[in-house]
């Protein structure tokens, strides 16, 4: 009962992400090949909101609602960012999601997004067992 927040506020950014028409393959298509401004303007603000939550974040040095303190560690840059990226980036283009979205997709009708889903899950599965073996 305690994660019920967290249920509440799933299902409330679920349906920001109907309403807003992130979720539509045709919205998506529109971004890949530069025929519309929608897309790049919530992921903007999106960028936008993130900087500034966590520059108060560190400026007030803000806890969690356990009382912990929230650290945001450094991230050493490798070519493994750029060959994950590339492989996001073609994967979003050829599947019209991202990962955050695929569940609200499902849960909005797009039942074939579910192979995305799994295929999220698997791709991710697959990472765990061979990370030691990548580059980072």
């Amino acid at each position: 009962m305690k994660n019920i927040k967290y249920t509440f506020a799933g299902m409330l950014f679920g349906i920001v992400l109907v309403k807003s028409q992130v979720l539509s393959w045709f919205r998506i298509q529109e971004m890949f090949h530069l025929q519309s401004f929608h897309m790049y303007g919530v992921i903007g603000s999106a960028v936008v909101t993130g900087l500034i939550s966590v520059t108060i974040i560190k400026k007030f040095k803000i806890r969690t609602f356990g009382g912990e303190e929230i650290t945001i560690p450094k991230k050493p840059f490798s070519k493994g960012n750029i060959y994950g990226g590339l492989l996001f980036g073609f994967g979003w283009a050829l599947t019209g999601a991202c990962p955050g979205p695929l569940f609200a997709q499902v849960g909005a009708g797009f039942t074939v997004m579910a192979v995305a889903l799994l295929s999220a899950i698997l791709g991710t599965w697959v990472y765990g067992a061979v990370r030691e073996k990548l580059p980072h």
